[in-house]
Order: C-alpha cells, then structure tokens, then sequence
C-alpha cells in the first residue's frame, strides 16, 4: 500500500499538466518556436465564438481549430500580430476578442454589467421603501380586547 500515495501524486500532477496544455494539437504546432509561441500568445486573447467563455488556444470546438489553424497560416505569412488580430475582428467582429476596446458599439459589453448592478440595487431600494410604506405587511394588527382575554385564558389553563 506504500505506492498509494505515489500513484495519487501522479494522477495530481499529470492532471495539472494537462490542464495548462490547452486544446492545441500536435498537427498544428508551428515548427518555428518563435511563431508557435506568438500564435499561442494571440490564441489566448481571442474568444472562441461556440464557446464564448474560452479562448480559441483552450477550446475544442472545431471552429476554434480553424480559428488557431488561421492565425497560424496569418503568422507564416508574415502578418504582425496586430493584423492577425485585425483579419479576425474584420471577420468576426470586436466579439473575438476577449478584451474588446471601448467603442460605441461595445460600450454594452463594458458597462452592461454595472447598469444590472444598478437597477438590481434601484429596484430592492423602492421595495424597501415601499414595505415601509405599508406597515400592516411586516407586522401584526394589535389584538382587540376579546383576543387579549382569550389569550390570557389560554395561558392560564396551559399552565
């Protein structure tokens, strides 16, 4: 039972490997380290458009395959990394890249998330100003002298 832990230790780190390997193949890894690590480096900043949460350097999607496929054959052909970036947004659109600029047509990408937070806080300001407002939804109405004696008789017998 002495290799228990070495196995677990293994699994640890080929996992951890695994995981900073992206979904990058073998069949399009560039020959020139110099432009694989810059492909690698674009790939990273472009979102995959099946997957919208990704890059295209971790996606498995088919189309990010195309896409890192692309940015290589744009490499090779001697495309600095700004025109490879902008042979995809003319594609694509701003939506390709994972940190688009702040433009007129992105400013809801920008600040779409602030105006939800705003509203959410606006809508729960007036409903507790509203539930001030009206008393009689939090708490009880007094009870009437009747209820009071009843009450009080309740107790008694239950003690």
């Amino acid at each position: 039972m002495k290799s228990s832990p070495l196995i677990a230790l293994i699994i640890v780190l080929s996992t951890l490997a695994s995981l900073n390997a992206g979904a990058v193949l073998p069949d399009e890894v560039l020959a020139n380290p110099v432009l694989e690590a810059r492909a690698r480096a674009i790939s990273k900043e472009l979102r995959c458009v099946v997957c919208q949460n990704q890059s295209i350097d971790d996606s498995s999607a088919p189309l990010a395959r195309d896409m890192r496929i692309l940015v290589r054959e744009r490499l090779v052909a001697g495309d600095t990394d700004g025109q490879v970036k902008a042979y995809l947004v003319e594609r694509y659109g701003n939506f390709v890249l994972l940190r688009p600029p702040v433009q007129a047509d992105t400013l809801v990408l920008w600040l779409g998330p602030a105006l939800f937070l705003l509203t959410a806080f606006g809508e729960f300001a007036i409903y507790l100003r509203k539930s001030k407002t009206h008393p009689a939804i939090i708490s009880q109405p007094p009870l009437s002298d009747e209820e009071e004696a009843l009450l009080e008789r309740i107790k008694r017998d239950a003690a």
